[in-house]
């Protein structure tokens, strides 16, 4: 797995919209990437409308935040779209982002992991925790 003070790894994936994302889109920029297994389940719910709720907060500090899932694009959409999500929702049905990160579950889902990246693009803090609100709170105290 990716490891605190690692560089932010290089990937690419589709967004909720089917358009191309990169890692390079968050160059120079402190960032939130997290993983959840699964598009509109409870947790995975819990916490993205918790990054959602403080998403003006983020920008206001110029902190990104992208969320990750084995989903595909129209599975991704719809759970923005129910949500009013707002940020970005990359689309891994291949898991080659999960690998990528070393997160992917041996049920096949990404593992409900956070990646908190600072404006150098080096990871400052990582949060492996089942709990959602761990992730909101440990994103929130670093960033907000």
């Amino acid at each position: 797995m990716v490891a605190v003070g690692d560089p932010l790894p290089k990937f690419a994936a589709a967004d909720q919209d089917g358009k191309p994302f990169s890692s390079d889109a968050l160059r120079g920029q402190r960032a939130v990437v997290y993983f959840y297994p699964a598009a509109d389940t409870p947790g995975c719910t819990i916490e993205a409308k918790g990054f959602r709720d403080e998403l003006p907060k983020y920008r206001e500090k110029g902190v990104q935040v992208v969320g990750v899932s084995v989903d595909d694009c129209p599975a991704q959409k719809a759970f923005a779209s129910k949500y009013g999500l707002g940020f970005t929702l990359l689309c891994d049905p291949k898991r080659e982002v999960a690998k990528t990160f070393g997160v992917l579950h041996p049920r096949g889902v990404a593992r409900r992991v956070t990646f908190l990246v600072g404006s150098t693009g080096k990871v400052e803090e990582i949060v492996d925790s089942s709990s959602a609100e761990e992730h909101l709170s440990r994103a929130r105290a670093r960033f907000l």
